[in-house]
């Protein structure tokens, strides 16, 4: 897998996934999301589920920061990144959604960004079934990490247990962020993907 990844002036272009890239501080700081979904499950005092939120959306911020300013952005953590946060994410919706402190129709417009990712992923592997190039996955943009900013923000107040309308309405902002983060991720893999070979097969000339 190949990623171009442009965040700012000393990022690197990085191509290639490596092993040794997990152990870099941008991708341990990813990584810790992981263990921190696991906690929240686990966890019921709404005291320690909102430093959990707060130690994951640090770890969000810090590991992208980190890998700006000193130059280590790389394809391993491109994909470290989103996918930890998804779990994250994922790990944190379905806890308050057993526990009832999360309306399940808010599931839906919570995960309209990863369903548009899914729909692309599929296209990417029909394509290769196909004997297309490879769809080149996007880096990771602002859109993006705002919608992710927006479903922390919508499960923190589920956390702290907000009424109804701010929930909807931190939810609607998630969607729609989400759909725009989509569409952008959609239009950078149209725009990078080579076009399907054709084969032309000339009819068959009447004896």
């Amino acid at each position: 897998m190949s990623a171009v990844l442009e965040l700012g002036p000393r990022a690197v272009h990085a191509r290639h996934l490596r092993v040794r890239d997990l152990v870099g501080v941008a991708s341990l700081l990813s990584l810790a999301r992981v263990p921190l979904a696991i906690l929240f499950v686990f966890t019921t005092a709404i005291e320690a589920q909102i430093a959990i939120l707060a130690c994951a959306g640090a770890t969000d911020l810090a590991d992208g920061w980190y890998a700006r300013r000193y130059g280590r952005v790389t394809a391993t953590g491109a994909l470290v990144d989103p996918v930890t946060d998804k779990i994250f994410v994922a790990a944190v919706v379905a806890t308050l959604v057993v526990h009832g402190r999360l309306p399940l129709a808010l599931v839906p417009l919570l995960a309209v960004r990863e369903l548009l990712e899914l729909v692309l992923l599929a296209w990417g592997s029909i394509r290769r079934v196909t004997g297309g190039a490879p769809v080149r996955s996007p880096a990771v943009n602002v859109l993006g990490k705002l919608g992710t900013l927006a479903q922390f923000v919508c499960v923190g107040l589920a956390v702290v247990g907000a009424r109804p309308g701010p929930l909807w309405a931190a939810a609607s902002v998630a969607a729609a962020l989400g759909l725009l983060a989509g569409a952008s991720y959609w239009r950078a893999a149209l725009l990078r993907a080579p076009p399907l070979p054709l084969t032309f097969v000339p009819e068959s000339r009447k004896p």
